[in-house]
């Protein structure tokens, strides 16, 4: 396929599934499910954690957090009362919550974020302020790209460096962290029907697509990505900058494109 060919045809595709419809089987369906904003960020952060392995086992032990929080789930959050709450069936806090995650680790994990809204009292406002607390102030606007398109401090980078005692939070220079950038460009990108926009101060020009099989798998078919890639931070970063040729202020609305037709090819061979 040519590379216009391909380029209309990725379009095609992010109009297609960047919709609210998307929504109905995406972990995306948390990101409205508070009205506060404070509710919000810290909630659609925890769910992104969350979000991997099979969708059918990963939603509903999102959706029980919310259960358990009730109408304010960074007030559960600020009482502790997830240490209560949260218990495992025999009440031992090693068994496992999800996956290889344990109660203990789910406490470790509401511990740090915890600390956090302790510090500034909103998640936005915390990494905000780390953030631009790190950026050179001379000769550059907050959020403005630099450096070939990567800021100096890389916010997904800040972001596992703020909960260093969590296994829960993706750490690793060279991890795609997909679960990060997808929190990323749930908060950061406007103007769209699935992602809120909250975070104005961050540019969505300095986002990574959130790399995962579906994506790698889709971008490597369509010749976008060599057959060796790996999933790491090289090969994210290598994928967005190929998505700016097409999206250059907005390059991860390229990942509705990928991710959906990974999903569509997925169901289609079940």
């Amino acid at each position: 396929m040519e590379k216009q060919e391909l380029n209309e045809k990725l379009k095609v595709l992010a109009e297609k599934y960047e919709t609210a419809e998307f929504l109905q089987a995406d972990p995306s369906r948390f990101l409205r499910l508070y009205k506060r904003r404070t509710d919000v960020e810290v909630f659609s952060f925890v769910a992104a954690m969350l979000s991997f392995g099979n969708r059918k086992q990963f939603i509903p032990k999102i959706q029980l957090l919310a259960d358990y929080a009730g109408d304010s789930f960074a007030a559960w959050i600020m009482s502790g009362a997830y240490r209560t709450s949260l218990v495992s069936p025999d009440g031992n806090p090693d068994k496992k919550f999800y996956r290889f995650y344990s109660y203990s680790d789910m406490y470790s994990f509401f511990d740090e974020i915890q600390q956090i809204l302790r510090i500034s009292g909103s998640f936005g406002r915390f990494f905000q302020e780390s953030w631009l607390d790190m950026q050179p102030t001379e000769g550059r606007e907050p959020g403005i790209q630099n450096n070939g398109g990567q800021t100096p401090y890389p916010l997904d980078r800040l972001i596992s460096d703020s909960f260093p005692d969590s296994a829960i939070v993706s750490k690793g220079k060279n991890s795609a962290n997909k679960r990060i950038h997808m929190f990323l460009r749930w908060m950061v990108r406007r103007n769209s029907p699935v992602d809120l926009g909250l975070w104005t101060w961050y540019s969505p020009v300095n986002l990574i697509l959130p790399l995962d099989v579906h994506v790698l798998e889709e971008a490597v078919n369509l010749g976008l990505l060599p057959e060796n890639a790996k999933a790491d931070r090289k090969t994210a970063i290598a994928l967005t900058e190929r998505m700016k040729e097409i999206w250059p202020e907005d390059p991860c609305r390229g990942d509705f494109a990928l991710f959906g037709l990974g999903v569509d090819v997925s169901q289609s061979e079940a």
